[in-house]
């Protein structure tokens, strides 16, 4: 398999977290929604059947944790997590990738998807800087 190289989207719309044994793991700039984006370290992945059955599993145990921290980023922003959407959809950006978003009740796009819903609300400076402590505290990063 290839390299693997971020796409330079991820770059524009999520910060950095830090890596996790198999994903690199950045938190969505939309400040109304808790939300962690994994990113296999997998140069050409694609589709979930581009991972072995073993990264398979530990992607799924990495997603675990990115809701533990989705919910840590939902106590910061003063939102409460109803219930977490997992998905990876990759139609934009087609490097494989999973989004953990938290979603509750009322949420501007509630019930619909997010995607394409509206444009995203930046974080505060000091609301990041506390966004990010909590949810690198939760993946152990």
């Amino acid at each position: 398999m290839a390299e693997f190289v971020l796409d330079p989207a991820f770059v524009a719309t999520a910060a950095e977290l830090g890596d996790l044994p198999l994903c690199h793991a950045r938190l969505q700039l939309d400040a109304r929604y808790p939300w962690v984006v994994l990113i296999p370290r997998l140069g050409g992945a694609r589709e979930l059947e581009d991972l072995s059955v073993a990264a398979r599993a530990r992607l799924i145990e990495e997603t675990v944790l990115a809701g533990a921290a989705v919910r840590a980023v939902g106590e910061v922003l003063g939102l409460a997590v109803d219930k977490l959407n997992v998905g990876a959809l990759g139609n934009v950006t087609p490097q494989l990738h999973v989004h953990v978003l938290g979603r509750r009740v009322g949420d501007p796009a509630w019930p619909g998807p997010v995607w394409g819903h509206s444009p995203a609300q930046a974080y505060e400076a000091a609301v990041m800087t506390r966004a990010l402590a909590a949810a690198r505290e939760a993946l152990g990063l």
